[in-house]
Parts: structure tokens; C-alpha cells; sequence
């Protein structure tokens, strides 16, 4: 067995994990890169573009397969629907590979797995497809939702929903977003080191970095290979976190000796960024409902060595008589719909529908209900969402106003680069992925009247 043949094995493996049982496509390629250390830089790079691109591309991919072959995609066997999507989309979007190598390695893989008798089928839909591939038919322009539903992979309905707040040009913008390659962005740990001595520490370990435009503590890296490898990382002098993330605690603004309860924290960004601004000061209750979210904030927490923060197990949904009126910050980063963040989750388009969608904004609803009794006379509840729905946003903003007059919505612009400051809209940040450099996300804040 060749090492192409390997990799696209393992490919294969991950996708069927994720589109056949389910599994969520970070936890899968995470899981298997993490099983295979011994792979090199190129072959875990290779693995990660199959596997990403062909989610992104899925439905599109769906699409070309269902104009070249009789036997349409719904009703092919699962190994060899996965085979084919996969060397499809190293066909139009991968030239690292030469199309019939491609072919190739698609009907081996096939027989490999136990389908011999489905060789053929295999290479005639991919020799026809590979013949064909820059001549496709999309729908018409004239129905623009459904040419980029197919043109960019995104179900109608997402679609459908977006276009009742955003413009054709800007659905369109946001995307391409989604589509762009980017590095990964993190947050010095500035309590532990400046963020002068952790780029020369990166450069040293041979990670190309820049710094956000939006943050001056925010970096851009590229170039590793596995994170866990660098010294970087494991001594805590960063953590990964995408920047409006990190917006949550900006716009928080934790004064020294603050109480801060995080109500739905995992894996513990947000709470170690306001420990990280306390400066050892206060103390940080990082909350989640189940011992693996809260595991995994502990492990956050060792590894930040921070001392002024903790990890809870508590239901934000089940109200906690102790903390009444105990948080002078309360942070609500709600389970929501998370199409925001489709550029790095990119099985969430598949995975979400209308329906969960509403049951998200109900839950949401009934999150605050519980929560906003924890914020201090004076104290701040900042509500944020990784989504670009104007029922989780909005929505729950003007419901929540209505419900607790004790609250008022207030601005945090001031705590906004002047890049960012035009974007608010009636004290609240929507960051569109294509429109802004970051993920889809939402932030509100409110001040509890004393």
C-alpha cells in the first residue's frame, strides 16, 4: 500500500465518521491526527484539505456527481458515496495530485474496502467527471438563492433565513468567508508573558505570526505542525481562541477583584481571557453541565497556571440560590446555532435545521431566565452567540429587555478598534464572517439598574 493510499484511507475513515455516525468533523480529524503522530507535516496537511474541503464543498460536489452518474448520491452505499465525494473535490479544487493518480486511488480504496464489484462504477463516474469537470451547469442566476446554495455549499434554508435581514451581496461575501484559508488566531497570556517575548518564543519554534488588526494581544499563526508539540503552548503562554472570542472579555472590561461567573464556559477561552485581565485579582467561576466540558476547562486551567479561576459543574438552565446577585460579570455564551463559525465547524450546515434552530433560541431564552439572577445590582450580564441569526441575536436581545426591566442594553464601543466601532448597531456587535476578519458572532451587553 502506497503512503496516498494511506492517507486517503484515513480521509475516507474521518468522513464516514462524520457524514455516517455523526460525529463532529473537529472532534473526528482531531481524534485521528491525534492517533497518528507519526504522520508527516505533508500527509497531515493533505488528510486535513481532504477532509475540510470535501464538507465545504458537499453539496456542490453533490451536485456535479448527480449530473454524471445514473445512480444518484442518496442512494449509493455510504464507502463508496464518501470514495467519490472525496476524489471529486481533489478534482476541481486540488492540483497537488494529477486527476487520473486520482481515479486511480478511488477504485483501489474501493476494493480495499470490500466493494471489487463496484470498481467500475467507480472509475466510469470519475473518468466522466474528470472529462467534464470545467463544464459544468449551475442554476441559473436568475434564482440566486439556490445558485449559491449549490455554488457555495450552503443549505436553502440557511439561506432563506438570512436573506430576511442581509442583502444578496453581503449572503454572498459572507460565503466566500467561509470558504477562505486562515491561520489560527490566539491570545497571549499577558499576565504570563508580553506578547514581544512570545513571538520571538514562536519564531524560535519556527511558526510564521502576525499580529490581529482588531487586538493588539492577538496573533495569527501558521506554519506548525501539531499544536501540542509547541513549547509555546504548553508552557500556557497562549490560548487558542478565535478574536471576537476574545471581544467577549473587551467588552466585559473585569475591574480588578471582580466576581465573574461564566455560565456555559467550556473548553474555557472566555474565563481564563477575564482571569488573564484580573491579573490574579478577583476570582473566575467557569461553569459547564457535564464532567467532560468541565474536564476540559480544568485542563485549561493547568495549563494557564492561573490561579484566580475555577471549574464548576452547574446546569445553567437549573437556577443556583448561592450565586443571587454574586457576579459583578456574568458571561452567557449560549449553545446556539453556530453558523457563524462554519468556516472552522464546517459539519454545522449539515447538522443544524429550522427546527433545532428555534429550540436553540428557546433554550437560550430559558439560560437567561436562570442567569440574569446572578448579576449584582450594578453588574453586567454580557449575552454572546457564535451565530448570525436574528432570532438568536436580536431577537433574544429585545425579548430579554422586555421580560427584566432591570436591565439595560448598553454600548461597548468604546472598548472597539475604530475598524470595528461602525458595526455597532443599537449597542450590540454582529461580526459577519467575508465582512470581518474573524468568525461569525454576536455580543451584547446590559447593566443591572442599582
Amino acid at each position: 500500500m502506497t503512503k496516498a493510499v494511506g492517507e486517503r484511507e484515513l480521509a475516507l475513515g474521518i468522513l464516514l465518521e462524520i457524514t455516517r455516525d455523526g460525529v463532529h468533523s473537529h472532534a473526528a480529524l482531531r481524534d485521528t491526527l491525534s492517533k497518528y503522530q507519526y504522520l508527516e507535516k505533508r500527509e497531515r496537511a493533505f488528510i486535513t484539505r481532504v477532509v475540510e474541503g470535501t464538507l465545504e464543498h458537499m453539496i456542490e460536489i453533490d451536485y456535479i456527481i448527480n449530473q454524471f452518474s445514473k445512480v444518484k448520491v442518496n442512494k449509493m452505499k455510504p464507502v463508496i458515496r464518501t470514495i467519490i465525494r472525496s476524489a471529486v473535490y481533489q478534482i476541481k479544487y486540488m492540483d497537488s495530485v494529477p486527476n487520473s493518480a486520482v481515479c486511480n486511488e478511488a477504485v483501489k480504496l474501493a476494493a480495499k474496502r470490500g466493494f471489487a464489484n463496484l470498481k467500475g462504477f467507480v472509475n466510469g463516474v470519475l473518468r466522466n467527471i474528470d472529462r467534464n469537470v470545467n463544464n459544468i451547469q449551475y442554476p441559473d442566476k436568475k434564482n440566486m438563492l439556490e445558485y449559491m446554495s449549490v455554488r457555495y455549499s450552503m443549505p436553502l434554508w440557511i439561506l432563506d433565513g438570512w436573506r430576511k435581514s442581509y442583502d444578496i451581496d453581503t449572503i454572498e461575501r459572507m460565503l466566500a468567508g467561509f470558504l477562505e484559508e486562515r491561520g489560527t488566531t490566539i491570545r497571549c497570556s499577558l499576565s504570563r508573558i508580553s506578547k514581544e517575548k512570545l513571538i520571538e518564543k514562536l519564531e524560535r519554534e519556527g511558526v510564521t505570526v502576525k499580529t490581529h488588526p482588531y487586538l493588539d494581544y492577538a496573533l495569527e499563526i501558521s506554519g506548525y505542525d501539531y499544536l501540542g508539540d509547541l513549547e509555546s503552548f504548553e508552557d500556557g503562554d497562549f490560548q487558542v481562541q478565535d478574536i471576537s472570542s476574545m471581544l467577549v472579555s473587551e467588552a466585559a472590561s473585569p475591574k480588578e477583584n471582580a466576581y465573574v461567573i461564566d455560565v456555559c464556559a467550556a473548553p474555557g477561552g472566555k474565563s481564563l481571557h477575564i482571569a488573564d485581565k484580573l491579573n490574579g485579582t478577583g476570582h473566575v467561576e467557569a461553569r459547564d453541565l457535564t464532567d467532560y466540558k468541565v474536564g476540559l476547562i480544568r485542563d485549561s486551567i493547568a495549563r494557564s497556571q492561573m490561579k484566580n479561576i475555577e471549574a464548576v459543574r452547574q446546569d445553567a438552565l437549573v437556577f443556583d440560590e448561592a450565586s443571587k446577585e454574586k457576579a459583578d460579570i456574568v458571561i452567557a455564551d449560549l449553545p446556539c446555532s453556530g453558523l457563524g463559525v462554519i468556516g472552522k465547524k464546517t459539519d454545522i450546515k449539515y447538522k443544524m435545521s429550522k427546527e433545532t434552530q428555534d429550540e436553540l433560541s428557546k433554550l437560550q431564552r430559558d439560560i437567561l431566565s436562570a442567569v440574569h439572577n446572578y448579576v449584582k445590582p450594578g453588574g453586567t450580564l454580557v449575552y454572546s452567540t457564535c451565530t448570525i441569526s436574528e432570532a438568536e441575536n436580536m431577537g433574544n436581545v429585545r425579548w430579554f429587555l422586555e421580560n427584566y426591566p432591570a436591565f439595560k442594553n448598553v454600548s461597548f464601543e468604546e472598548t472597539l478598534c475604530d475598524e470595528l466601532k461602525g458595526s455597532v448597531r443599537d449597542g450590540c456587535l454582529q461580526l459577519l464572517p467575508g465582512i470581518h476578519k474573524g468568525d461569525g458572532f454576536f455580543i451584547a451587553k446590559f447593566r443591572k439598574e442599582v
